[in-house]
């Protein structure tokens, strides 16, 4: 990688992977896509070259790989699980039909895309503890069927075209950067917030419910390290489980009342999310990520939390 389009900058994972792609890169041009209304600010706007390049007009995705001579796309335009169910076209619009642009785009101008997928394209009908890499996908959402077709659509343009497709399948995703943006595993970044403020955290997910989370910077890491690894050691490519710590919420909050001892949390559950986290893996089985290019988390639960609240203390 060297010139490098990130759409999606200004989301909950655009907004970290772009700076820390500029890190990394500091010789080429890593770019910041971004909607109308949505510009880059502070340090993502200051560190970089940004443009405007909506995920549904193929043309606009062209004309910015051919202005900075791009060789890889960071493919993040999505809705989130919750949003997605309220708004299936238009998760579907993006999910698929943004990724069908952006995959042409790629094989007529020769990009390597990284394009996300998550523990939601596994269904309740796939092992809920340690789900295998390859096993049986039957999601009952429409983002988890939009990651699946994403999938599928990706290693498709891999085996029909040859363009180097690459994806890893998130846990939750923890942050301090990014606000919260309508996740079924949000609570677990909502509680943070709660806990720093000197709130009660009103959970709607329910005790018991165990999902895969990981902190932000080793899900930055995953998908940098992805996209360098040497092609010929991946067996699969779309989509890597990856994994670092799996909990439900009474695990997290009595790992924040350790530091913030005056803590509370009471439950109030929303149907919905709780339908969804039910039907998502308990815990996934990373050993073809360890195996096939060197995945290994850095942060555990206990150095997530303390990282958490060190840095929402001092952005709060």
């Amino acid at each position: 990688m060297k010139n490098i389009l990130v759409i999606g900058s200004t989301g909950q994972i655009g907004s970290e992977l772009t700076v820390e792609l500029r890190r990394r890169y500091p010789q080429g041009n890593v770019v910041a896509g971004y909607i109308s209304g949505a510009k880059p600010t502070g340090e993502l706007a200051e560190s970089g070259p940004s443009s405007i390049v909506d995920i549904i007009n193929e043309q606009q995705i062209a004309e910015t790989v051919s202005r900075y001579k791009i060789d890889t796309i960071y493919n993040l335009a999505a809705l989130l699980s919750a949003v997605a169910e309220a708004k299936p076209l238009l998760a579907w619009k993006i999910g698929i039909g943004g990724l069908f642009n952006v995959l042409e785009v790629a094989r007529e101008m020769r990009c390597a895309v990284f394009t996300p997928s998550s523990i939601g394209a596994f269904g309740p009908d796939a092992p809920k503890d340690r789900t295998p890499q390859d096993t049986v996908r039957s999601p009952h959402t429409m983002y988890g069927v939009t990651k699946v077709t994403g999938e599928l659509l990706s290693d498709y343009y891999f085996i029909k075209y040859g363009v180097d497709t690459r994806s890893v399948r998130f846990p939750g995703l923890i942050s301090y950067v990014a606000p919260p943006g309508g996740g079924t595993t949000d609570y677990a970044v909502d509680i943070f917030y709660s806990a720093v403020k000197g709130e009660k955290f009103v959970c709607p997910i329910a005790s018991g419910t165990f999902m895969d989370m990981m902190y932000m910077p080793d899900g930055v890491n995953a998908a940098i390290r992805l996209m360098e690894a040497d092609p010929r050691r991946l067996r699969h490519r779309n989509a890597f489980n990856i994994a670092s710590m799996s909990f439900d919420p009474e695990i997290i909050c009595n790992q924040i009342k350790r530091y913030r001892p005056e803590f509370e949390m009471t439950y109030d559950i929303d149907p919905l999310r709780q339908k969804i986290a039910a039907s998502w893996p308990n815990s996934l089985d990373d050993t073809c990520a360890r195996e096939e290019w060197g995945w290994s988390p850095v942060y555990d639960l206990d150095s997530m939390t303390q990282d958490m609240l060190a840095k929402l203390s001092l952005k709060l």
